[in-house]
């Protein structure tokens, strides 16, 4: 069974892929079973400065999924680096893929910067859902101008291969996705959490301190698909998808809609161990669907198109 995908020029075991913000940095993880067994993950969301994040409760329930408003809650990437990654070391024996943050371009390309140096970093996952301070608070993932800034100010100080990681709040995603490719990015990935909110009935106030929040969870996955689909037909770089992922059919699903790799969010904060399950599972379902090779089914639903 062929398993491995190549992501960006990096092979990887598997397409499986914890997303950023629910698998810590790693290691908490590797204390109940071996890490290495995933394709890689994306590490908890870094940017310039240490961040408490947003006051609680900021955390809410939903039929089908959940919101946070965690607020890039870390300990900044100086931290990251001389704690969190040495740590990591020990467990992981493969490249990681850093997730950034940031609030103005500056941030992100200083972020970048350092963790380009880091020999574990294989890819830096850029999120550009964060509001830009500089221009009205409105997130850089939500025009395509201001995503190519950061595209491009991130390509001028790195190396490695550079994920742009894309805010599904928007009207049209490939216009987005178009414009980060153009001004260099090496892949995209999508979608980050759509914008939720709900009502406590006693209090009549929002659950979430913040009013509203990320959703996230199985009831976003055919909105994830279909974005995937649209992005992947319209660029030539590869395409990480994710969003209400939970099961190796979830997987095959998002590769054949255009997927080259496939991240698991949501889902490992209801059972710590859904990505390495999901790994295991991959075998066998692989066979029930006649796949001998995952590389070949990636953008598959574009082959039955051309019939």
């Amino acid at each position: 069974m062929g398993m491995n995908v190549n992501l960006c020029g990096i092979e990887l075991d598997n397409p499986v892929i914890p997303a950023s913000g629910t698998f810590g940095y790693g290691y908490e993880f590797a204390e109940i079973y071996d890490i290495n067994e995933l394709g890689t993950f994306s590490f908890k969301g870094t940017t310039r400065e240490p961040r408490f994040g947003n006051p609680t409760p900021r955390i809410a329930e939903c039929p089908g999924g959940m919101i946070n408003a965690v607020g890039l809650q870390n300990p900044g990437v100086e931290k990251v680096i001389s704690e969190e990654l040495p740590k990591l070391k020990k467990v992981f024996h493969k490249p990681v893929m850093a997730n950034v943050s940031g609030f103005s371009v500056a941030d992100y390309a200083y972020t970048c910067e350092k963790l380009d140096k880091e020999e574990q970093v294989g890819w830096l996952e850029v999120n550009v859902s964060c509001p830009n301070v500089h221009g009205g608070g409105m997130s850089f993932g939500t025009e395509p101008c201001a995503a190519a800034e950061v595209t491009r100010a991130v390509k001028a100080v790195t190396h490695k291969p550079v994920i742009i990681k894309l805010s599904p709040n928007v009207t049209d995603i490939v216009s987005i996705a178009k414009a980060c490719e153009d001004a260099g990015a090496d892949g995209i990935s999508l979608i980050n959490t759509m914008l939720g909110m709900r009502v406590n009935l006693r209090t009549r106030k929002p659950v979430i301190a913040n009013t509203m929040g990320g959703f996230s969870g199985p009831a976003i996955f055919p909105i994830a698909v279909r974005m995937v689909y649209q992005v992947a037909k319209a660029v030539k770089i590869p395409v990480v998808g994710m969003g209400g992922v939970s099961s190796a059919e979830d997987v095959i699903e998002m590769m054949l809609a255009g997927a080259t790799a496939v991240e698991v969010g949501a889902a490992n904060l209801v059972n710590p161990f859904a990505s390495r399950d999901i790994v295991r599972a991959l075998p066998e379902t692989m066979k029930k669907y006649g796949i001998k090779n995952l590389k070949d089914i990636i953008g598959g639903i574009q082959e039955w198109e051309k019939m």
